[in-house]
């Protein structure tokens, strides 16, 4: 037992989420780049799923942080005690949102955000109906799950929450499910996990206009789409329709663990009385995670967005230089994009052969045959060339 290595003591004392992990013995990363112990460098072709949206290490984000821990760690519950540095990324955030979307809810993770924005329409409109999409992902906890499409992976934790209706994404006659029975719809503005499925045009004003004919709160979930990542800060901002409620994650705590719910203040004011403590969180909005969040914002915004205006430029090149004639498919908007291959079999052999060569991918929980590209939105168009080569290589 004593002579066990590393990668064993991962196996035996970290719980496992599947039977095969990659087992990426990770020393250090920076940019575009993860190290492993032999200093064999990977491109994160991924960003830790739409997280390191500027890259990992950014030193202006360490700083941030370190500034932060320098002051003060957790103090208490959130929203009992004025953390300045809460109020202003709440601040900065909610500057750049349509008015309406005014007030925010720190949490730990996009879960989180899902069932306290699930809380808070029940609470306003006083309903008990929930609409979510086929092959849609809210998240892991059990009442996320609930709008997830059942199957055996579903089914092995049920039962879930009851009073759940699932539609399919861009059918407009589902869209006559929406009730005054209905609380919400919460939907992602282009569905992630499903393999990136852009809305087709009218379905998102036809949605906004069935809630707003029946008092359903609109609620996008931009987990993935936030934070530049479709070449608008939000992605909702390209289809000209502005939620109730957001929900942010991923990218948002800029590398660090952060969630949010955001809609007006007075429907927030609902979970502040009858009763008090309508939901609460310990660690939600953690100063060091806001800090790192904030400089994140920060950067982005700079420059009038200069980043966030390189992503179209750079996704038309990822689509011109992907050149493989056993690419059936390729979705984008900006730099979220969905590689369909002939079936799931030879995705997973081109994600093996990619990790082989040094880049790391994935593949999508609804869409196994389409390969994930989702890199840090700084990257480069010489990596890009780079990766586009190897891609083709490895696919061919």
């Amino acid at each position: 037992m004593k002579n066990l290595n590393i990668k064993q003591l991962f196996l035996k004392h970290l719980a496992q989420t599947s039977e095969y992990p990659l087992m990426l013995e990770a020393e250090s990363a920076d940019g575009i780049y993860i190290y492993d112990q032999s200093r064999k460098s990977y491109i994160d072709l991924i960003s830790g799923i739409a997280v390191a949206n500027l890259g990992h290490n950014h030193p202006e984000i360490k700083s941030a942080i370190k500034k932060q821990v320098d002051k003060y760690t957790h103090l208490m519950v959130y929203g009992e005690y004025i953390q300045s540095i809460q109020v202003e990324f709440a601040k900065l955030l909610t500057d750049h949102l349509p008015k309406m979307l005014n007030t925010v809810y720190f949490t730990n993770s996009g879960s989180e955000a899902t069932e306290g924005a699930m809380k808070l329409a029940k609470r306003v409109t006083g309903r008990k109906e929930i609409i979510a999409c086929k092959n849609a992902y809210h998240g892991n906890t059990q009442g996320a799950m609930s709008l997830m499409t059942g199957n055996d992976y579903i089914d092995q934790y049920g039962p879930l929450l009851p009073n759940i209706k699932l539609i399919e994404f861009n059918n407009l006659e589902h869209i006559k499910q929406i009730s005054k029975s209905t609380a919400c719809i919460i939907i992602e503005p282009i569905q992630g996990e499903a393999g990136v499925v852009l809305p087709q045009e009218g379905y998102l004003e036809a949605l906004r206009k069935r809630c707003n004919q029946t008092g359903t709160l609109l609620i996008f979930d931009e987990a993935q789409t936030g934070f530049g990542r479709t070449g608008s800060l939000f992605a909702f901002e390209q289809f000209g329709i502005v939620p109730d409620i957001l929900l942010l994650a991923k990218a948002l705590g800029g590398g660090m663990p952060l969630g949010a719910f955001i809609a007006s203040n007075e429907m927030m004011q609902s979970l502040s009385n009858h009763p008090a403590l309508g939901h609460i969180t310990t660690f939600g909005g953690h100063p060091v995670s806001c800090a790192a969040g904030l400089a994140h914002l920060k950067l982005l915004l700079k420059n009038d967005k200069k980043i966030i205006q390189e992503v179209q430029p750079k996704a038309d090149l990822f689509k011109k230089l992907l050149t493989s004639n056993t690419i059936v498919d390729l979705r984008q908007k900006g730099l979220m994009m969905a590689l369909e291959l002939e079936n799931a079999e030879k995705n997973h052999q081109v994600i093996q052969r990619c990790y082989e060569e040094g880049i790391l991918t994935d593949w999508f929980l609804y869409a196994d045959d389409c390969l994930r590209i989702a890199p840090p939105l700084t990257i480069s168009e010489e990596q890009i060339e780079q990766v586009c080569k190897t891609l083709n290589a490895v696919s061919s």
